[in-house]
C-alpha cells in the first residue's frame, strides 16, 4: 500500500487533518510540536460502487459502502512539524526529514489564513507570507538530500570504480531510500544532464539532482487549511495564482462533522457538501451553532470541508493510482467464500493483471494462469493493464 505523508509546519493543524481522516485520537494542541512520533493511520477515498451497475447486492470486506460510494482504505502517516534548518538538526529535523523519506506522496498543510509564523507561533492572521512555507518544506528536503548524498558519496564513488557499476546503479545500492527503484535516480542524472562519474560531481550538481529527485519522487499537494478564517480566501487566490495545486480545507469542520455523525447527532457522509441533522436528537444550543457555522461558512462556501478531496486528490491525480475490483467467479461477482464484491484493492498505474495476482496472494501470483474481463466476459492478456473500475476475475493454477 502507497503511503502519504501528512506533513506542515507546527501548529498548521496536521494533527486535526490526520484526525478528521483516520479518526484516530492524536494529540491536538495550540503549541509546537505537539507530534513527536509520527501516527500512522488508515483513511479512506471514495469510489465509484459498481454494484448497481451488475444489480447485485454487494458484501463489503476491505472497505465499506456509504452514500453511494465504495470508501478504499489508504495508508497515512502524520510526520512531525518542520521548522527551517531542519536539514540542519534544528527542531525535529533529521528525524522529520527521514520519516518523509518513507512517503509516496505529500499533503502539505499550510495555515491559509496566515495566522502562523515559520516557527508555528500564532500572529495576526493575514500577517504571514504562506508563500515562505511552501519554499522552505521543498528548500529543506531538497538540502537533507544534498547532505545525505556528501555523506555517503566517497562510498558511491569507491564503488562505481571498484565495482564498475554505472553511477545510478552505484547510489541506489549506496543510498537506497532516496528512491523506490533504480530507474528513477538514472532518469533524474539523465535529465538533468549530470556527470556519468561520481568523482567529477560539483556542488551544483548535487543541489540539481536533488531538486528533480524531489519533484519525482514526492509529488505534493497544497491542503490550505483553516479555511473558515476569512483572511485565508485571499492567501488561496493567490497560491492558485502562483500555478500550485491546492485544495481548500477546514479539517477542524471535518472532524466536527464526523464526530457528530458518529455519535448520531446528525448524517454525514465524508466529502459531501452537507449534512442533515438527525429528527428527534436531542442537540445542545452550542452544538447546533457550531453546525451552522460549519454548514455557513465552510461547506457553503467552498462546497465541502476539502478533506476528502484532498485524500483523493493524493491517491488519483499525485499517485494516479487505479479502483479494481478482484473476484474469483466473473459470472456471480464473488470471491472463494461466495461473498459479492468484497474487495477493492488500489494499484499502481500501469500494473497489469499479473501485478493484481500477486497483490491479493503470492501464490495466486506465482500460479497465475489469465485473467477475465467481468463486463465483457472476454479472456486478457497477462501485460493487460488495469483501468479504474476493472472488475477482474484471476485464474490460477492454486485454484
Amino acid at each position: 500500500m502507497r503511503l502519504i505523508g501528512v506533513t506542515g509546519k507546527p501548529n498548521v493543524g496536521k494533527s486535526t487533518f490526520f484526525a478528521a481522516a483516520t479518526l484516530i485520537p492524536v494529540k491536538i494542541a495550540n503549541y509546537p510540536f505537539t507530534t513527536i512520533e509520527p501516527n500512522v493511520g488508515v483513511g479512506y477515498v471514495r469510489i465509484k460502487e459498481v454494484s448497481e451497475e451488475f444489480k447485485v447486492k454487494p458484501e463489503p470486506n476491505n472497505s465499506f459502502i456509504r452514500g453511494g460510494y465504495r470508501f478504499v482504505p489508504v495508508q497515512l502517516v502524520d510526520l512531525p512539524g518542520l521548522v527551517p534548518g531542519a536539514h540542519e538538526g534544528r527542531g525535529l529535523g533529521n528525524q522529520f526529514l527521514t520519516e518523509v523519506s518513507t512517503a509516496d506522496a505529500l499533503l502539505h498543510i499550510v495555515d491559509a489564513s496566515g495566522g502562523t509564523d515559520e516557527e508555528g507561533r500564532p500572529v495576526k492572521p493575514g500577517s504571514y507570507d504562506v508563500l515562505k512555507d511552501i519554499k522552505f518544506l521543498e528548500e529543506e528536503y531538497v538540502m537533507w538530500q544534498v547532505g545525505v548524498l556528501k555523506k555517503n558519496w566517497e562510498k558511491v564513488a569507491r564503488k562505481q570504480e571498484v565495482q564498475k557499476l554505472n553511477l545510478a546503479e552505484a547510489i541506489f545500492s549506496t543510498i537506497s531510500n532516496l528512491a523506490k527503484n533504480e530507474s528513477v535516480v538514472k532518469e533524474v542524472i539523465t535529465s538533468s544532464k549530470l556527470p556519468e562519474e561520481a568523482k567529477l560531481w560539483k556542488e551544483e550538481d548535487f543541489l540539481a539532482f536533488s531538486k528533480l529527485l524531489m519533484r519525482l519522487t514526492k509529488p505534493t499537494l497544497i491542503v490550505a487549511n483553516k479555511v473558515d478564517v476569512p483572511e485565508a480566501e485571499e492567501n488561496i487566490k493567490r497560491l492558485t495564482k502562483e500555478g500550485y495545486s491546492v485544495v481548500p480545507v477546514s479539517a477542524e469542520a471535518e472532524l466536527a462533522l464526523k464526530r457528530a455523525d458518529k455519535l448520531g447527532i446528525i448524517d454525514y457522509v465524508a466529502g459531501e457538501s452537507t449534512f442533515k441533522v438527525k429528527e428527534g436528537t436531542s442537540i445542545k444550543e452550542t452544538q447546533l451553532k457550531a453546525l451552522n457555522f460549519i454548514r455557513e461558512r465552510v461547506l457553503e462556501k467552498w462546497g465541502s470541508t476539502g478533506v476528502q478531496q484532498a485524500l483523493e486528490h493524493a491517491t488519483f491525480n499525485l499517485l494516479g493510482m487505479v479502483a479494481v475490483y478482484p473476484v474469483a467467479d466473473p459470472r456471480k461477482l464473488t470471491d472463494n467464500k461466495g461473498r459479492v464484491l468484497p474487495d477493492v484493492y488500489l494499484m499502481d498505474k500501469d500494473s497489469t493483471v499479473r501485478d493484481l495476482a500477486f497483490a491479493i496472494h503470492s501464490e495466486i501470483g506465482k500460479n497465475f494462469l489469465y485473467a477475465v474481463d467481468a463486463r465483457k466476459m472476454i479472456r486478457l492478456s497477462d501485460d493487460y493493464k488495469l483501468k479504474h473500475l476493472d472488475v477482474i476475475s484471476i485464474v490460477s493454477a492454486s485454484k
